[in-house]
């Protein structure tokens, strides 16, 4: 059942792939433009969280204040919190569950990439035995222990042997993994033994996750401060320990998933910076008409 429901999952995000690759030709590429695509269907909703976010961050004296005049009655001082996010407009979760959306799409991601003929072709189970009884007559043969990868290296196969395939199975593609010269199936973590040779397509394939963490840093950092808030306990502990999972995990997964962070958090980067000094300018607008409304009715309460 969640085999099923996992494919189905995949199945968008494959399409999208699958059709940027049809137009540009460039696996990565495709993958950059499949994260603009869902960076900019995931905007509409994510506006409303960011609004109450920043709000959240103006609210930071009064939330204080509160906290300090019920320390010692904790059923009043959550009443009295309630109340507050009540009359500012404020859901303090609002923000919670966009947090964790990137996970299904990079876990979706991971899969379309690592078995590539049964997500990004759509080929069914049938049609990929006979793929592979013919690219085993040809030589193909999987590496030992490499089951998880296998596809990829089917992939790979008949890209170089693609005059032999070609025309004889519906919707099989020839899919080159190649992106600025850097093979983007590749874990990083085998590629160790080849530095400090084997030119730019060994060091670029090592250098994305070190960029990946860097740029997810940056974005962390650059996010906290235009928010006006300062890192501390988990906030500041989130703050370091997700670029060093990217880092991680960029090294020991298809370098593919590294485009995807890399470009992914630009975006985000983007993103925060033009609605922070968007939705910064809206809140300073309603808080002077909020003030505004209060005076003329304590001047209407005056008359």
């Amino acid at each position: 059942m969640f085999a099923k429901l996992g494919y189905y999952i995949c199945v968008p995000f494959a399409f999208l792939t699958r059709l940027f690759y049809s137009w540009t030709g460039s696996y990565g590429v495709a993958l950059i433009l499949f994260t603009l695509v869902v960076k900019l269907v995931l905007l509409p909703f994510q506006l409303k969280s960011k609004k109450s976010m920043l709000r959240m961050n103006r609210m930071q004296s009064k939330i204080k204040d509160i906290q300090t005049r019920y320390a010692n009655n904790r059923e009043k001082q959550q009443q009295e919190m309630a109340d507050l996010y009540a009359r500012e407009g404020v859901n303090p979760m609002s923000g919670c569950l966009w947090s964790f959306l990137p996970f299904p799409i990079l876990i979706a991601l991971y899969y379309i990439i690592r078995t590539p003929l049964r997500y990004f072709m759509s080929l069914s189970q049938n049609v990929i035995a006979e793929i592979t009884t013919l690219a085993t007559s040809l030589g193909f043969t999987a590496a030992e222990g490499s089951q998880a990868y296998e596809q990829i290296y089917l992939a790979k196969f008949i890209h170089e042997h693609w005059a032999d395939f070609a025309g004889k199975f519906d919707g099989l593609i020839d899919l080159n993994y190649n992106f600025l010269h850097i093979d983007l199936a590749a874990q990083p973590s085998s590629l160790f033994s080849q530095f400090p040779g084997g030119g730019w397509p060994v060091w670029g394939a090592l250098l994305l996750p070190i960029i990946s963490a860097g740029i997810q840093f940056a974005m962390s950092l650059i996010t906290m401060r235009t928010n006006g808030s300062t890192p501390n306990g988990s906030a500041k502990t989130m703050m370091y320990l997700m670029p060093l999972m990217s880092l991680w995990m960029g090294y020991i997964l298809p370098s593919a998933l590294c485009v995807y962070w890399i470009a992914n958090s630009a975006f985000s980067l983007i993103q925060e910076l033009t609605l922070n000094k968007y939705f910064n300018k809206k809140l300073d607008r309603e808080e002077t008409e909020k003030e505004k409304a209060a005076r003329e009715k304590r001047y209407a309460k005056y008359q």
